[in-house]
């Protein structure tokens, strides 16, 4: 019997093991800052705490190697502050939810808010905000990075004094093809498009079309391809849409199809976006709301224009980032100054969101990465 016992322990911590984790950047400093680590129940959508990072500061943004070997993240001792941020380099020790750091790189700007790795793994790109640049860096075999080998400064203003006198470069994306780099500048209402170089690490201006230029007043803020990628949306903190450009992955060009509101009709109130993520199987896209704090779900039609389905509650104040497990069973969702995340199970035939459970509470969650 004890023998049998023993089995089965053995056999219930290799299958737990097995699970996928989640890391959730906590956007604090001093005792909160650090990096949660959970494992996450596929079957049940049961988060289980395992591990806190915490030699790191105001960890934004995240962003892991497509080995899952490596973690990156914004490192900020002030965010926003006169000083350059930092871009820190982790390994992963096993699937435990601990990391190893490896070393740290400048950003080359402040206020850093976005992080992306390509798809060889030797190039990770961040995006300044308040400086209003981007940058890339060489990552070594060991996964830490190298001094950064490219680094573009913005310029412009937008049509809103407050908000855009000067470029805000608030995400940098790499093309399914790893050919390009798409950065939306905030500051400027324009999406950049970048050649990528992934043997050196380096960035140079796309020829055929180095921006697409947004309606003015939109902010736009973060990217996401779709799985076919023929299609890019782009979720606009200001203006509160989603706009849907056909790509062309040949030239790296963006056409657009479509610009279609996040928020109910009659909303008088205040309120931005922030993030957007498609179902694997590209049936589905949803947006967040920060001020209506709310979830925005669309159908994508086969030519990639969007359909609103409906506008469910957060369940929690300023729905910051959202994250769409691959068998796109599960979103998750981070309240930031909400100081929670919630798991909502998809329904695949109709996009419909339920919640899963009560909400996770954890300070300032900023960002989620998926570990399988």
């Amino acid at each position: 019997m004890r023998s049998l016992l023993l089995l089965l322990t053995s056999l219930s911590v290799s299958l737990a093991a097995m699970e996928p984790l989640v890391f959730i950047s906590a956007f604090a400093s001093g005792d909160k800052a650090g990096i949660h680590a959970f494992r996450f129940d596929s079957q049940s959508g049961v988060l289980q705490p395992l591990h806190r990072t915490t030699d790191i500061q105001n960890p934004f943004f995240l962003a892991v190697s497509p080995d899952q070997r490596f973690l990156y993240a914004i490192n900020a001792e002030k965010f926003g502050g006169a000083e350059d941020e930092l871009v820190a380099a982790y390994a992963l020790e096993g699937r435990s939810g601990q990391l190893k750091r490896l070393n740290q790189q400048s950003a080359r700007g402040t206020a850093s808010c976005y992080v992306d790795v390509d798809a060889t793994g030797k190039t990770v790109m961040v995006a300044n905000y308040a400086s209003g640049s981007v940058a890339s860096l060489p990552v070594k075999p060991d996964g830490s990075l190298g001094e950064a080998v490219s680094f573009m400064q913005h310029s412009g203003s937008g049509a809103d004094p407050q908000r855009q006198k000067g470029p805000n470069a608030h995400s940098i994306v790499v093309s399914p093809d790893n050919r390009f780099a798409l950065s939306a500048d905030l500051g400027i209402d324009k999406i950049l498009v970048y050649q990528l170089d992934a043997a050196t690490a380096k960035l140079t201006p796309n020829e055929a079309q180095p921006f697409a230029k947004m309606q003015p007043g939109s902010g736009p803020r973060h990217i996401t391809f779709h799985p076919n990628g023929s299609h890019v949306y782009v979720i606009n903190e200001l203006a509160n849409t989603v706009t849907c450009f056909d790509y062309a992955d040949a030239s790296g060009s963006l056409t657009e199809r479509q610009t279609i509101s996040t928020l109910p009709t009659g909303f008088s109130g205040k309120s931005y976006t922030a993030d957007l993520k498609i179902t694997p199987d590209g049936k589905f896209l949803y947006g967040t709301n920060r001020g209506h704090d709310s979830i925005a779900s669309y159908r994508i039609g086969d030519d990639g224009s969007l359909t609103l389905l409906s506008i469910d509650p957060s369940l929690g104040k300023g729905p910051q980032n959202l994250l769409i497990t691959p068998d796109g069973q599960w979103l998750l969702c981070a309240n930031m100054p909400g100081n929670n995340v919630v798991v909502f199970r998809i329904d695949a035939t109709n996009g419909k969101i339920v919640a899963n459970g009560s909400p996770i509470e954890m300070p300032m969650p900023s960002c989620m990465r998926w570990v399988k």
